[in-house]
């Protein structure tokens, strides 16, 4: 039987083409995005696609109601913004710090809880994107200070996460892509998104083993 995966972020990069190998896969394909109608390479896989705005609590609510009742085997949370492209501490306007940690922690976070019961229901995985640059073991440069606060307080939800959804079946994992050629990574990465969500949905696979981790897209662990 096929599985239901629902992708937060799905018009482009990542998650894009998460909802296009999951397609391939023969899942049964949710994705989400801001603006359906201009959502054309998403209508050609032939996926059912929804509205959702994850940095509005109310946009998250109506798809929750709109699903409730779903089992869901997995959800991919890709939703996300760099913000301020600082190459040190800066005092950046507060309007900007905010969209980045609306977007990147609290929307995930309504996410979780808008849509617990329905990967409960399967006993399914969460999975949210991260960024190594979230991780303070290993921060070695205050670039995109916005960003990296923002993944490393991410991370700290998908542990809270993965301690109380743990207890429902439910499997939760923080990942890093890796670099990846989008135009958040650039042309000059060394991953293109094919082969970065092809390890990441290996890793999501083997979630009952590496639940409440942090890994890149190769498994491999990452310190908080």
């Amino acid at each position: 039987m096929p599985k239901t995966i629902l992708i937060a972020g799905a018009n482009r990069g990542l998650g894009l083409e998460f909802a296009r190998q999951y397609a391939l896969a023969g899942e049964n394909v949710i994705a989400t995005c801001r603006r359906p109608a201009e959502a054309s390479e998403l209508r050609r896989l032939g996926v059912t696609i929804e509205t959702l705005d994850t940095s509005t609590a109310s946009s998250i609510e109506a798809l929750a109601k709109k699903l409730e009742g779903e089992s869901i085997d997995v959800l991919v949370c890709n939703a996300g913004v760099y913000g301020p492209r600082s190459e040190q501490l800066t005092d950046m306007p507060t309007e900007d710090f905010d969209l980045v940690m609306r977007t990147n922690v609290l929307g995930p976070l309504r996410l979780t809880l808008g849509f617990a019961d329905g990967v409960a229901r399967a006993r399914g995985v969460m999975a949210f994107l991260s960024s190594r640059m979230g991780s303070i073991g290993t921060m070695s440069s205050a670039s995109g200070i916005a960003y990296r606060a923002s993944k490393a307080a991410l991370n700290a939800v998908v542990k809270a996460a993965s301690l109380e959804l743990g207890k429902r079946g439910v499997r939760v994992l923080a990942l890093h892509p890796g670099w990846v050629r989008t135009d958040m990574g650039g042309p000059q990465a060394t991953l293109t998104p094919e082969e970065s969500v092809a390890g990441m949905r290996e890793v999501i696979a083997n979630a009952s083993a590496l639940h409440g981790g942090f890994y890149d897209n190769t498994g491999a662990a990452i310190p908080w």
